[in-house]
């Protein structure tokens, strides 16, 4: 081999390792990026009104119960436990509608992952609700399935529609979010994903 060629392949060598070093760069960086957006929107404090105003992907809806009491309800989780929405009075709720086949809702769950990690559960409630349905699919035993293989921490729950009260039956679209307050009525009610940032910025809004 001559020393030209020794130079060529060592060049293509360089080469190659500069594009797989910048391969990585961009993914390590795109994967910070949203952490980078929610601690932007976290330093955002003001008013329910303000954080409403500055919505981005979501927006607020049935806001005819805002300052109503939360129709309470009773449901079995997919592990097999009780819970009463009475239960959690004196601390934050966050009860998340969503489904297994949603895009937007697969996209929020690491947010609510994170939430549940960095959030303790004597300061907020989280409460996922899926409510079963035949087209498109989404069986109890599908979001069992789907919860495990997400690595869910919160509590998830699968029911039929016809369980739950008004509002929360009487929903459009998903995802869809109600946050109550500690003394158990309804702060607002968002449709459309929500980030970590977001989230924080309503549960701390006044």
């Amino acid at each position: 081999m001559s020393k030209q060629q020794i130079q060529t392949y060592l060049w293509l060598a360089v080469f190659i390792s500069a594009i797989i070093l910048a391969a990585v760069v961009i993914r390590a960086v795109v994967r910070q990026q949203p952490a980078a957006r929610i601690q932007t929107v976290d330093q955002q404090q003001g008013s329910l009104s303000d954080v409403i105003r500055s919505a981005r992907g979501w927006g607020p809806i049935f806001t005819s119960w805002y300052g109503q009491m939360a129709p309470v309800f009773k449901l079995v989780d997919i592990n097999g436990k009780e819970h009463k929405l009475s239960d959690y009075r004196g601390k934050d709720v966050m009860i998340i509608l969503w489904a297994t086949w949603c895009g937007p809702c697969v996209m929020e769950i690491p947010h609510l992952i994170e939430l549940r990690k960095t959030t303790s559960q004597d300061k907020l409630a989280m409460l996922a609700i899926s409510y079963t349905t035949i087209m498109p699919p989404n069986t109890t035993k599908m979001v069992k399935k789907f919860a495990t293989q997400q690595k869910i921490n919160y509590t998830v729950f699968s029911v039929d529609i016809d369980d739950m009260p008004a509002p929360y039956n009487q929903i459009k679209g998903i995802p869809c979010s109600f946050f109550i307050d500690p003394q158990g009525k309804i702060k607002l009610v968002t449709e459309g994903l929500l980030s970590l940032g977001a989230i924080r910025a309503i549960l701390q809004a006044e």
